[in-house]
């Protein structure tokens, strides 16, 4: 159950409401966020929930069963749209590009990527500064150095910037940097990082896990939600099977079943999804068939000299093809 607070709620109302349900045996969790005040409830039995809404200074009283409750669409019918400000939103009904390359290599490669970003008319540059590897000996990223190089050129163009955060105590020194911050596969349920970036108020992307499952996905999402940052995103990137002819199962299921069971955007990274360049174009219109906010696509100048994932990365003229497809694709649906 969750309990919606009045935002003028007052302190003798909120002690009422505490008292009342410490006398029901309802165990109550408060929760504040960038958008209200809530209190999540787990009833040991059943009960009449007419005997909390009576409270004053209640906004709503929801019936929400199961333990990801905060990011579940049975209290919240509307879907959230993220607002990453500059009129750059996520979830508003129309298809979010997120686009660029695996790494920042160079001052060069960031302005070549957002010459093409433009051209396309994309507001948001991905692109990795820390960079978890599989091999302690590949590159992994230029670091702060990095993303101020990358910010510089992004801010100047209006582009704003994704990038994937590493540990809690790179966030404070990435913050006046990054407009959304990107949780990993493998920082999945790296729940400390997960409860700090609850604590900021910028949005965050979440992968699914490498072999994560939708529940967990989902439960990543309300440690980050419970600890006060509502601005989520869900990320389909692929999970590990037993399939070895690509790198990743694109689980496209996971769209329309992630938007029945949470009121948050859902995106897909097709690139990381199949893993292979050449079918990245048509897994990304399956994406956005399926109902999918938006696309995280990789994309490279010269994808065979890029330092990391080259073989599933688009050149700037694969992806303005992709770009003129999505376009036509929208015009069917």
């Amino acid at each position: 159950m969750i309990i919606q607070l009045k935002k003028d709620i007052q302190q003798n109302q909120r002690l009422d409401l505490e008292q009342g349900l410490n006398q029901l045996n309802i165990e109550f969790y408060p929760v504040i966020t960038q958008m209200g005040t809530y209190f999540i409830c787990t009833p040991i039995q059943e009960f009449d929930i007419r005997k909390i809404g009576y409270f004053k200074g209640i906004s709503d009283v929801h019936r929400v069963t199961g333990n990801h409750k905060m990011v579940s669409s049975k209290w919240k019918l509307d879907r959230t749209i993220i607002d990453c400000g500059d009129g750059v939103l996520i979830g508003d009904n129309n298809l979010a590009m997120m686009a660029g390359p695996c790494s920042i290599e160079s001052e060069e490669q960031i302005n070549d990527t957002v010459e093409s970003l433009l051209k396309n008319g994309v507001r948001i540059m991905r692109g990795g500064v820390y960079k978890p590897r599989t091999s302690p000996y590949s590159f992994r990223g230029l670091g702060m150095e990095g993303l101020k190089m990358f910010y510089q050129a992004c801010n100047k163009n209006g582009i704003k910037i994704i990038t994937e955060v590493m540990e809690s105590a790179q966030i404070e020194e990435m913050m006046p940097y990054v407009d959304i911050f990107q949780v990993g596969a493998r920082n999945a349920q790296n729940f400390n990082l997960l409860e700090a970036l609850g604590e900021i108020d910028k949005p965050v992307l979440l992968k699914r896990g490498i072999s994560g499952t939708i529940d967990e996905l989902l439960y990543s999402a309300e440690y980050v939600f419970k600890s006060g940052n509502e601005k989520l995103i869900l990320c389909e990137r692929g999970i590990r099977t037993f399939e070895s002819a690509y790198r990743n199962t694109l689980d496209l299921n996971a769209v329309p079943i992630l938007k029945e069971k949470s009121h948050l955007p859902v995106v897909v990274d097709p690139s990381h999804g199949i893993g292979i360049r050449k079918h990245v174009i048509q897994m990304a219109l399956a994406s956005a068939a399926v109902g999918a906010d938006g696309l995280l696509i990789e994309t490279h100048k010269t994808p065979e000299k890029a330092a990391t994932d080259g073989q599933q990365t688009l050149s700037f003229k694969e992806f303005d093809e992709l770009m003129l497809k999505l376009k036509k694709l929208k015009e069917i649906f």
